[in-house]
């Protein structure tokens, strides 16, 4: 009987953003209890294309913010 493999945070990730199309710093927190989105997009990157929109919003109090939100592109071919 084969060991089932975990699930690892770069997975929920990649799934995260096929399922809803993107992922924002605040949305990795909320939804998947992940810290550290930019080492999870990182390792995506050497696998696949990844996306970075910059968004200017307002935070709570009134002042602009900037927040990156990211999305899949192709997925390499290795040789």
């Amino acid at each position: 009987m084969a060991k089932q493999e975990k699930e690892t945070m770069k997975d929920r990730v990649v799934k995260y953003m096929e399922t809803f199309g993107s992922i924002t710093t605040m949305e990795a927190f909320a939804d998947l209890g992940c810290t550290r989105l930019s080492e999870y997009i990182r390792q995506i990157r050497m696998e696949r294309e990844v996306n970075s929109e910059m968004i200017h919003a307002k935070n709570r109090f009134g002042e602009p913010v900037w927040y990156c939100k990211f999305t899949l592109g192709k997925v390499y071919v290795k040789n």
